[in-house]
C-alpha cells in the first residue's frame, strides 16, 4: 500500500469514529483490502498493447536484433523466463543456478504478421535440436523454448515442431521446450538494442552480426523499411 493510500484510510476512519458510526474497524478492513487490489501491476509485466510472444533461443542479444526487424513487431524486451528465482539479475542467470532460461517477448501485431511466422523465425534462425546450447554458449540459460501464452499459440507451436522434425530438416530430434508462459523479467537497460549500442563488441562481431545479416537475406520480405 503506497503512503496516500494509508494515510486516506486513516484519516477515514477516525471520520467515521466521531461521527458514531458502528463498525468501523470493519470498515477500515475493507479499505486496506480494496486499496491492495488497487496496487500497481509489477514491473514484470509489460502494458503495451498487443499480442505478445516470448521466445528463448540461445544469448538474448542476437534474437533482440533480429525480431526487432520485423514488420509488425512494435518492440522486443530482453529478460529472463522459466526459472524459479524472482527477478534474478542477469550474473544470476548466466551462472545458470537460477532455472531461467535468456528469452525475448515480443509485441507485435497480428493483422500485420502472424505468430505462425514469428516461429518461421523461431525455428529457422537457430539449432533447436542442441540441449541446453546454442553455438558456443552452454547452459540450461541458452536452452531452446517457446512459452506459449494461450492455448492457440500452444497448438501452433506445437504442430510446427512436429511438421519440422518429421520433414527431416535437421539430423537430430527437436529438443525445443514448449511450456506456458508463467512471468517475464526485464533485464537490465543495458542489455537494450545491444547490437545496435555496442557493434564493436568482440561476442557481436562473431556471432550477433554474421546471425542478423543471415536472418536480413532469409526473412527480406519482412523487414521493416531502412533496416
Amino acid at each position: 500500500m503506497n503512503l496516500k493510500a494509508k494515510y486516506t484510510i486513516i484519516s477515514l476512519n477516525k471520520k467515521m469514529q466521531k461521527k458514531g458510526h458502528l463498525k468501523p474497524l470493519l470498515m477500515f478492513i475493507f479499505l486496506i483490502l480494496f486499496s491492495c487490489t488497487q496496487a500497481q501491476k509489477p514491473s514484470t509485466m509489460n502494458d503495451e498493447k498487443g499480442s505478445k510472444a516470448t521466445f528463448g533461443m540461445g544469448c538474448f542479444w542476437c534474437v533482440e536484433a533480429m525480431f526487432d526487424g520485423l514488420k509488425g513487431v512494435a518492440n522486443v524486451e530482453s529478460g529472463f523466463s522459466g526459472g524459479a528465482s524472482a527477478d534474478p539479475s542477469y550474473y544470476d542467470v548466466v551462472a545458470g543456478t537460477t532455472g531461467h532460461a535468456e528469452v525475448c517477448q515480443i509485441t507485435f501485431d497480428e493483422t500485420v504478421i502472424s505468430y505462425k511466422d514469428l516461429l518461421s523465425v523461431f525455428w529457422k534462425m537457430h539449432d533447436p535440436t542442441t540441449l541446453n546450447q546454442q553455438g558456443a554458449d552452454r547452459g540450461t540459460q541458452y536452452r531452446s523454448v517457446i512459452f506459449f501464452h494461450n492455448d492457440e499459440q500452444q497448438q501452433i507451436a506445437n504442430e510446427t515442431k512436429i511438421s519440422l522434425d518429421a520433414s527431416g530438416a535437421w539430423d537430430n530430434p527437436i529438443v525445443t521446450e514448449i511450456t506456458k508462459y508463467e512471468v517475464f523479467y526485464v533485464a537490465g537497460d543495458d542489455h537494450k538494442d545491444y547490437y545496435l549500442n555496442n557493434p564493436e563488441n568482440s561476442y557481436c562481431i562473431a556471432v550477433v552480426g554474421p546471425k542478423v545479416e543471415r536472418f536480413r537475406k532469409v526473412f527480406a520480405d519482412k523487414l521493416k523499411e531502412n533496416n
